[in-house]
């Protein structure tokens, strides 16, 4: 029996045929009678913080939902959470290959009544993959002893298994539990992809789509630094000039699921500086408690306009987006688009409400997007974030190459950029 309480890498394969034998919809659980069969599990009740023991299993029929159905209900629970912010957990048996060749049900049968037991009427039960791996969404509930929890489930249900199955075929299952909203109270707080199947099939729709995307990025981006060959060369000599330190700036930037990578910029600040300054004020920014208003701006700006750190010659690097250039070789390595939400730091996302992560989770980061085009640094943040999920939300082909024809006319106008 192996057992994770890490996230489980998925991949997601096409459909295949019901398994002979069973009704892949409805399926009867096994009885087990007496106290031994009830100790072996546990049962989340609403009303409770904790995991409280199940009594005797019951006869009760399991619903579990097809691949596409449970999908995308573990989609429908994320935004619940969202806005309820009481965590969800999805728990995953991994039976390995030998559920297809289960013909008389029985091995599938003992899995949903081992579920059933830690289940309550409001959960759903499903298949994560089809004929191979089931899952099951515990919704709205609390713990407050977060590992006690989830060692807990993990014993009993296992136990449950083990009782039931013969010790080849218990040997082959895998069980993992995973918790939404995931902690990003570190400075690196990668997302769980598990989490996340509809991100997966979605990408797998698109694959054509998003190959013509990555084409568009490496043609793109290998244009741009050959015709800004010499202006590469210049603002670096400006940068060296200005002041001292490198010419190029490196800063760790959280890519798409929250996955780190090293964001390259032309340096416009004082080397060896203190971010403090910027942490506090994007604090306020996202929490909304920043209005807006700066000194020597007729409009609203959601950015810092004086910002001590920034040199001469960065603050004209900023105002004409030229320190952003080196990052077409973030483009040509894959960690970024050119079109797409741009990469947050790690503690500004220590700051996010839950449904901000959705920017950061659901696409890879850019160095334009509607964002840029519509506003910049004029745009509250959770407009921004707006701006980001509509861009997900409709995104094509097409919606890119306007992203980039109007890119060009933000950039001289230059005005929202500081």
């Amino acid at each position: 029996m192996k057992t994770e309480s890490e996230a489980l890498t998925t991949q997601n394969h096409p459909p295949k045929n019901p398994t002979p034998g069973f009704n892949s919809k409805m399926i009867p659980t096994q009885d087990k009678s007496g106290a031994e069969a009830g100790e072996g599990v546990v049962n989340l009740r609403r009303s409770n913080r904790t995991l409280a023991p199940a009594g005797p299993a019951k006869n009760r029929e399991c619903m579990i939902l097809d691949e596409a159905s449970f999908r995308s209900m573990i989609a429908l629970e994320r935004k619940r959470t969202e806005r309820s912010r009481k965590p969800v957990l999805l728990m995953l048996l991994d039976a390995g290959n030998f559920l297809p060749f289960d013909r008389s049900g029985r091995v599938l049968s003992t899995l949903l009544s081992a579920l059933s037991l830690s289940t309550r009427d409001t959960d759903v039960t499903g298949w994560y993959k089809n004929n191979s791996v089931v899952g099951v969404m515990f919704t709205e509930i609390t713990m407050d002893d977060h590992g006690a929890i989830l060692g807990t489930m993990m014993d009993r249900v296992s136990q449950t298994l083990r009782n039931n199955l013969s010790m080849n075929k218990f040997s082959q299952i895998s069980i993992s539990l995973h918790v939404f909203p995931e902690d990003w109270d570190h400075e690196t707080s990668p997302g769980n992809p598990a989490l996340y199947p509809d991100l997966v099939h979605r990408d797998q729709k698109q694959k054509s789509a998003l190959a013509i995307k990555r084409l568009m990025d490496i043609v793109g981006s290998l244009a741009a630094v050959v015709l800004f060959a010499p202006l590469f060369l210049l603002v670096a000599v400006l940068v060296k000039l200005g002041s001292k330190g490198p010419v190029l700036y490196k800063q760790e930037r959280l890519g798409q699921f929250g996955n780190p990578f090293s964001f390259l910029k032309f340096r416009s600040m004082y080397a060896n500086n203190d971010p403090k300054i910027h942490r506090e004020f994007m604090k306020r920014v996202i929490s909304g408690d920043h209005d807006g208003e700066t000194e020597g701006e007729k409009k609203k700006v959601y950015k810092m306009t004086n910002d001590p750190r920034i040199t001469r010659v960065g603050r004209f690097l900023r105002r004409t987006s030229l320190d952003e250039l080196p990052q077409l070789f973030n483009v040509l390595t894959g960690e970024m688009s050119l079109v797409g939400p741009r990469p947050p730091l790690a503690y500004e996302c220590q700051e996010y409400e839950i449904w901000h992560r959705r920017r950061v989770l659901e696409v890879k980061p850019g160095m334009t997007g509607l964002w840029q085009v519509k506003g910049r640094s004029r745009v509250r943040f959770d407009d921004m974030v707006r701006l980001d999920l509509q861009y997900v939300r409709t995104w094509s082909l097409w919606l890119d190459i306007q992203i980039l024809l109007k890119t060009p006319l933000a950039v001289l106008l230059g005005g929202d950029a500081f």
